[in-house]
C-alpha cells in the first residue's frame, strides 16, 4: 500500500468515526467544516431535514495568511448563524485534526456567540 493510500484510509476512518457520533438537530444543528487545498467551507446543517441553514467560505475573504482567513470565516459564520436564529451547534471537524485553521474557525465562532 502506498503512503498516499494509507493516509487516505486513515483520514476516511477518522471521518467515519466522527460522523457516526455527531448529528445535527433542529435545536442544535451541525457546524461542518470542509478543507480543500485552497479554501475552507463551513456549513450549519439540520440533519433531520437534510437542509443547510447557513454557509460561508474563504473564497471571497481577503487576508494575509490562511489563519487570518480562518479567523474571518469564523466571525462570518457566527454572524450568519445568529441572524438565522442559531446559537447552539454541534461541531463537526470532518475528520481533520483540531489544529491550525480548523481550531481557529471554531475558537472565533465561539467568541462570535456560538455555543458548542
Amino acid at each position: 500500500m502506498s503512503i498516499l493510500k494509507k493516509k487516505q484510509a486513515i483520514f476516511a476512518r477518522r471521518k467515519s468515526r466522527t460522523r457516526a457520533k455527531i448529528s445535527g438537530t433542529a435545536e442544535r444543528p451541525r457546524l461542518a467544516i470542509f478543507r480543500s487545498h485552497k479554501y475552507l467551507y463551513v456549513q450549519v446543517i439540520d440533519d433531520t431535514k437534510g437542509h443547510t441553514l447557513v454557509s460561508a467560505d474563504t473564497r471571497t475573504i481577503k487576508g494575509a495568511t490562511p489563519v487570518d482567513k480562518a479567523k474571518e470565516l469564523g466571525r462570518e459564520i457566527a454572524q450568519k448563524a445568529k441572524s438565522a436564529g442559531v446559537t447552539k451547534v454541534v461541531f463537526d471537524r470532518g475528520g481533520y485534526l483540531y489544529t491550525g485553521k480548523i481550531k481557529m474557525v471554531a475558537d472565533v465562532a465561539r467568541e462570535g456567540g456560538l455555543e458548542f
